[in-house]
């Protein structure tokens, strides 16, 4: 059976709705009022594996909000603006079509990446930032890690090829590898497997998906490249959590530690021990504990 847009607004404890931001149409679900929350997803996921999160947001006083990024879930899927500057311009958007001035920008693995670059990029709508299994971009095209980050990062080449990631993905049993792999003990939730592997098959998303990758890789020797890294060079001025998990097998936490010149003071890095990429499934109390936590203590919003 084909893979409908209309599976990915599972119901539960938010509302669906759709915001118009940066010349697109997004989606989004949301729970709770208070000050804004924006939770940004990764690959292979969409806006579901926040559904922990969402609701522990809520009931501690945030208005949560987790959104499709491009090219996911039921959000727009234009074939160009996979590239980060523009990444960042859907979430700011997306940030004050939800009626807000300012958000704090919860990220995790691609997410993460985009939410590392909010001060930089979009540093009015940004009032702090979170980052979940995810190293800061200049991290990321160093060498920090060595040679097990280099291993590990080997997918990231295959990534680059035509066709064949997409086929993998949406065909062949990509997602349900990722999963497992990433994991931190190796197993997959059946539940998650179908739906992200469901996901993974809208029309256009694995596609759009390994857009991300191959402008990350593209990009480098490229002006647009080197634009982008010279905007982010410069450590973050609004405060910063890190969010690891110890047996993270896609990036290393020794990669995720060398971030931490790119924080300002007063900043935090968790480890947490028994988890692997997928932070927000494997280990949702500890997230959202520490999210809570890490939020109640920020200063307020000007």
């Amino acid at each position: 059976m084909r893979a409908d847009a209309a599976e990915i607004l599972v119901e539960g404890a938010w509302r669906h709705r759709f915001v118009a931001a940066n010349g697109g149409r997004f989606h989004v679900a949301e729970a709770g009022s208070g000050p804004l929350v924006l939770l940004l997803h990764g690959f292979p996921q969409f806006w579901w594996a926040w559904r922990h999160q969402l609701p522990a947001l809520a009931q501690a006083g945030f208005h949560a909000v987790a959104m499709d990024l491009r090219g996911y879930g039921a959000s727009d899927k234009p074939p160009r603006g996979y590239d980060t500057p523009t990444l960042a311009a859907d979430v700011a958007g997306v940030v004050r079509a939800l009626g807000a001035s300012q958000a704090v920008i919860v990220g995790h693995d691609w997410g993460g990446w985009i939410a590392w670059s909010m001060p930089s990029l979009q540093p009015r709508v940004t009032r702090a930032v979170a980052a979940l299994a995810a190293a800061h971009p200049l991290a990321a095209r160093s060498r920090a890690g060595g040679t097990q980050q280099l291993k590990a990062g080997r997918r990231l080449l295959g990534l680059q090829l035509p066709v064949a990631p997409e086929h993998w993905l949406s065909v062949g049993d990509g997602v349900e590898q990722l999963l497992r792999d990433w994991s931190g003990d190796g197993t997959t939730d059946p539940e998650a497997v179908r739906r992200y592997t469901r996901a993974m098959q809208l029309p256009f998303v694995a596609h759009t998906a390994v857009e991300y990758y191959r402008w990350s890789v593209r990009s480098l020797p490229r002006r647009d490249g080197r634009r982008f890294a010279a905007a982010v060079r410069d450590p973050v001025d609004v405060p910063v959590l890190q969010i690891h998990g110890a047996r993270d097998r896609w990036i290393l936490p020794e990669l995720a530690a060398a971030s931490r010149r790119w924080a300002g003071p007063g900043s935090r890095y968790e480890i947490v021990a028994d988890a692997g990429h997928f932070l927000p499934e494997e280990a949702p109390d500890a997230v959202g504990d520490l999210l809570v936590d890490w939020l109640r203590g920020l200063p307020p919003s000007p």
